[in-house]
């Protein structure tokens, strides 16, 4: 009996957990899921320092001309003390003196006999960067499950933390099935076609952050299938795509089945798609996509993303969408829940005009799909809808609805 879309997602999230951890340096975690809280070690700036390339200056000498004795450079460990009627000149990122109680830009000043003269209306702790300001001794910086990018390395570098616990990135193992199919460095006859499942599901893994394992095609034979299930059984995640369905030569879940093949579930109420199976072998995660281009890669959007995110260790590990209007009207056939490929430019998706399941074309034409409802069989001009973004990664924390109805 086949699952609901939502049953199918419940079934991934309860069984898939994330990877085990590794210790590396900041330099090699671009992309990685932090696995622990990192706390700040101490404050930033760790001192009070200038905002500015000016003079430090006491507010009662507001308007005077100052005497220049002393200059302070941005690493300085000065001890000079501010006294009424003196200025020390001062850089960007330099340790303010005692005694100063605001900072004037150098451009702020005029040069009079033995130092500048200052403005009015001086300011308290104008163009100083009081300790701790940005980041305060204690304070939780990051937390465990998120995915450390550029930014979050600046947060790391800036409390001199050299290394963090990761997790280990999802080892994915991708083939396709199919004694029809050619890889694209091959020749084919009248009678054959390329794999292109297989390249692009490759690329889709690597884009969402896994390690792949690339197999190719396997033939249409009960021992070539068993033998590359044998040598995917390392990963944390085959994906096959081909022989899923009821021909007479559709054997992978048979190869599967000798290696002791656990099936979540065999059939999606969805389309294209429905053949989509997914289980586990040993410690292994499986998940039998169509072989049908376009069906393959709109299900492996929707279900293979999910457990790659559950498996990664990612807090927001629930795939999410952005709320925008359908150009145009959109009429389809009610029945069951169906995945639409189109363009979205910001504001508005539309539909890609003419898809099929066996088709490649739509994929380089959409940049994110959307999922209708099993009753809906209009979407109206402007009606709001939930796109799913293809070209970047959309998550939430939280599991949100999908459906557009």
């Amino acid at each position: 009996m086949a699952v609901t879309v939502e049953e199918a997602l419940q079934i991934i999230y309860n069984n898939v957990t994330k990877k085990s951890i590794k210790l590396l340096p900041i330099e090699s975690i671009n992309g990685f899921i932090l696995a622990e809280d990192i706390v700040a070690t101490h404050n930033l700036p760790p001192f009070d320092n200038s905002a500015m390339d000016g003079y430090a200056v006491k507010l009662e000498n507001s308007s005077k001309s100052v005497v220049v004795k002393h200059t302070v450079l941005a690493g300085d460990n000065s001890h000079e003390i501010l006294e009424s009627g003196f200025a020390i000149k001062i850089m960007t990122g330099a340790k303010i003196p005692k005694g100063t109680e605001c900072i004037v830009p150098k451009e702020d000043t005029t040069a009079s006999e033995n130092g500048v003269t200052l403005p009015q209306n001086l300011t308290l702790a104008k163009h100083i960067r009081r300790c701790g300001e940005d980041i305060q001794k204690g304070k939780l910086l990051l937390k465990a499950g998120e995915k450390l990018n550029a930014h979050q390395i600046t947060i790391l570098a800036s409390q001199g933390i050299s290394h963090v616990k990761v997790y280990k990135k999802p080892l994915v193992t991708i083939f396709a099935s199919g004694s029809e199919l050619k890889m694209h460095f091959e020749n084919v006859t009248e009678y054959q076609l390329y794999n292109t499942n297989t390249p692009t599901l490759l690329s889709r893994a690597i884009e969402l952050g896994c390690e792949v394992d690339f197999l190719g095609t396997a033939k249409d034979t009960l021992e070539d299938l068993k033998e590359h299930v044998k040598s995917a059984l390392e990963s944390d995640l085959i994906i096959t795509s081909g022989g899923v369905s009821v021909g007479d030569a559709d054997y992978t879940k048979e190869a599967f089945n000798a290696f002791g093949y656990g099936i979540f579930f065999d059939k999606i109420e969805i389309k294209p798609g429905k053949p989509t199976t997914f289980g586990k072998v040993g410690n292994t995660f499986v998940l039998n996509l169509p072989g049908n281009p376009l069906a393959a890669a709109l299900n492996f959007e929707l279900f293979a993303q999910s457990i790659i995110l559950a498996l990664s260790g990612d807090s927001s590990k629930y795939i999410s969408r952005i709320k925008a209007k359908i150009k145009n009207d959109y009429k389809l056939r009610a029945g069951r829940r169906t995945l639409v490929p189109g363009f979205f430019d910001g504001e508005f998706f539309s539909p890609i005009e003419h898809f099929a399941p066996g088709m490649v074309s739509p994929l380089a034409d959409s940049n994110a799909y959307i999922m209708i409802d099993e009753k809906c069989d209009l979407l109206e001009k402007d009606s709001f809808i939930n796109v799913i973004p293809t070209r970047f990664s959309f998550n939430s924390k939280e599991q949100l609805s999908l459906v557009s109805s």
